[in-house]
């Protein structure tokens, strides 16, 4: 088997949808002739929120774990000052300390040998010490591990492949400043040029990376659906009482929430009927809760939050629903849209074209687009898959939620008659990937 080294941040048991592709790799890699061996960090999840990100690792040594899929070896964590700050006084406190702070170790990581990161790279040389591999795989972000997949590459003479999940220096994020972003460009093209190959989520973001970086060769792997925790969710009937809608994961500055609570709210007012709007692992718990209470006080108990939970487990949850929201991400692809389609549940993509929503867009959307850019991926997937239906703007979704009332009321239940899923599946794309990693294992033995 070809053996490989896989740097992944993000991984479970952290509730991540980002690390659930590494985890893709771990679970089927084997099954294509590749032998992967996971670094990682410990993930504690004592929280069930975003602070989980930021909280101690389970154990001060490493911990080792090996499966017939493979083995994963996972460095402690220890939260910088700035999170120890945020996580025992709360957001409001020492902002000017916490923020100097992560901005030191944002730029001192690509340098020195220290930041909450760093125990990933120290894990990965002592392995790399002692077990010869085939290749190094640095999926991010965080963009560091990228720095470290290089650090090791040379040291071991190991080739190295940079998995992006999202572009890096064109992130409005990662470049608020124009110094900041040439230092980004810069790093980016320094480290990601010594690749021997870098592979991605979409065309959207091989466009980017290649922007940069031109003589990089970028495959692209997409994301999916796991297809074996999906098995025995046929099984799960929402009951016929009360219409559910769902929506899980990160909601975005340029995702109209506001507009959408809105029109639930116009909706409710003007029909009758038994509604329940639940958000599962949000970012934004907090503000959902608050704004419903201060402004639409009448849905207290028909918009709803919960804590994170592992995937599994919400994807029965999600099944007990009947209808899935999708808020458009324009020239990205995401990641929920493959799970809500590998349940069979009807999804509502919002919004196509609002006003509202396209202020928003320009306002906060986190890469900027071009003329050339595909800004439709989710709806061209909806329309591929039969999969949901794609709510051009504010009036029309009160004329969407009108019909799935008319249908719920009529027969119980809301059909979903959604075709060709099989082929967003994560098995696929993992097979995909071990395709290139034996070609590059190849030409490197040439």
């Amino acid at each position: 088997m070809i053996k490989v080294l896989i740097l992944a941040y993000d991984f479970p048991p952290y509730v991540s949808v980002g690390g659930l592709r590494p985890f893709s790799w771990y679970k089927y890699f084997r099954e294509f002739g590749i032998d992967p061996v996971v670094i990682t960090r410990q993930w504690s999840n004592s929280y069930g929120n975003q602070l989980d990100y930021i909280a101690p690792g389970t154990s001060t040594s490493e911990i080792t774990e090996e499966s017939t899929f493979g083995k994963i070896i996972r460095s402690p964590y220890h939260p910088n000052l700035s999170n120890r700050i945020l996580l025992n006084h709360g957001e409001q406190k020492w902002r000017l300390v916490r923020k100097a702070n992560s901005a030191f170790l944002e730029v001192a990581q690509f340098y020195l040998p220290l930041g909450p990161k760093i125990e990933l790279y120290h894990a990965a040389k002592r392995y790399l010490s002692s077990h010869k591999v085939d290749l190094i795989l640095a999926t991010g972000d965080p963009f560091v591990l990228f720095h470290y997949a290089s650090k090791l590459s040379r040291a071991f003479k190991t080739p190295w492949l940079a998995d992006y999940r999202d572009p890096w220096s064109h992130h409005k994020e990662n470049a608020r400043s124009f110094i900041v972003k040439l230092w980004l460009k810069s790093l980016e093209k320094r480290i990601v040029s010594q690749a021997i190959n870098a592979s991605t989520v979409s065309a959207f973001v091989q466009q980017k990376i290649n922007e940069i970086l031109p003589k990089v060769s970028v495959e692209i792997i997409p994301n999916g659906y796991d297809p074996d925790a999906i098995e025995g969710l046929q099984d799960i009937s929402p009951q016929n009482k009360v219409l559910r809608f769902a929506f899980v994961g990160t909601i975005y500055e340029w995702h109209p929430l506001e507009l959408f609570l809105e029109q639930i709210y116009l909706f409710k007012k003007d029909n009758e009927i038994s509604l329940e709007v639940n958000f599962y692992g949000t970012n934004k718990t907090t503000w959902i809760t608050e704004f419903i209470r201060n402004k639409y006080p009448s849905l207290v108990g028909t918009v709803n939050t919960f804590s994170k939970m592992p995937n599994q487990e919400l994807l029965k949850t999600l099944a007990s629903h009947h209808v899935m929201i999708l808020f458009n991400y324009y020239s990205y692809l995401g990641t929920k849209i493959f799970d809500y389609l590998a349940i069979k549940r009807q999804i509502i993509l919002c919004f196509e074209r609002d006003p509202k929503a396209e202020i928003l867009r320009k306002r906060h959307f986190s890469i900027k687009e071009t003329s050339n850019d595909n800004t439709q991926l989710q709806a061209d997937v909806l329309r591929k898959t039969n999969g949901g239906i794609v709510v051009k703007d504010a009036s029309h979704l009160q004329v969407v939620l009108t019909s799935l009332r008319a249908e719920f009321l009529q027969t119980g239940n809301i059909a979903c008659d959604s075709r060709d899923i099989e082929q967003y599946s994560r098995r696929i794309q993992a097979e995909r990937l071990a395709s290139l990693i034996k070609s590059i294992s190849s030409q490197s033995k040439l």
